[in-house]
């Protein structure tokens, strides 16, 4: 029997660095309204604002930067929720081989850093990256209520339907 990826995987850094997106108080706590806030950007914003998120994600101190350090620490979070069991394999060294290959294409000006406008002007040039930020859309699951003739055991209702 094949151990589950869940048993191999753990998103608690990566839910750290999502979470610093979605609000910038100190109490640890997020209002409701802000996650609506932030959803909304993710699932319905413009193409810029789905950027400055995801920049926001990687600029973990928000200076306005994206450092190799601060990249391969979310890089990290991320193959950690990924877990151990994935094609390829991850290594110990795969976050920070991956982020030097991004750093090769984004940081033009190759001061070991990388501006939003860097960022924008990456993803301007390859349509494929511009047209799956287009189609991001977060798809609310819902149970039906039991018993409901020819309801299936989870909707996908889309959060621009009522």
């Amino acid at each position: 029997m094949t151990p589950c990826l869940a048993s191999f995987a753990d998103a608690t850094h990566y839910a750290h660095y999502v979470f610093k997106t979605f609000t910038q108080n100190t109490q640890g706590q997020i209002s409701f309204e802000e996650f609506l806030a932030a959803l909304s950007t993710v699932s319905r914003g413009t193409t810029q604002e789905k950027l400055q998120w995801i920049f926001g994600l990687y600029d973990v101190n928000n200076d306005g930067l994206i450092t190799k350090a601060e990249m391969v620490d979310v890089v990290s979070a991320i193959y950690e929720m990924m877990g151990r069991s994935t094609e390829p394999q991850v290594e110990e060294t795969s976050a920070k081989e991956h982020v030097e290959k991004i750093f090769h294409l984004i940081d033009r000006n190759q001061d070991g850093a990388i501006t939003l406008e860097e960022l924008a002007e990456w993803v301007s040039r390859d349509e494929t990256i511009v047209q799956s930020l287009s189609m991001m859309d977060t798809v609310l699951y819902t149970r039906r209520e039991r018993g409901a003739v020819g309801a299936h055991p989870l909707s996908r209702p889309s959060l621009s339907r009522p």
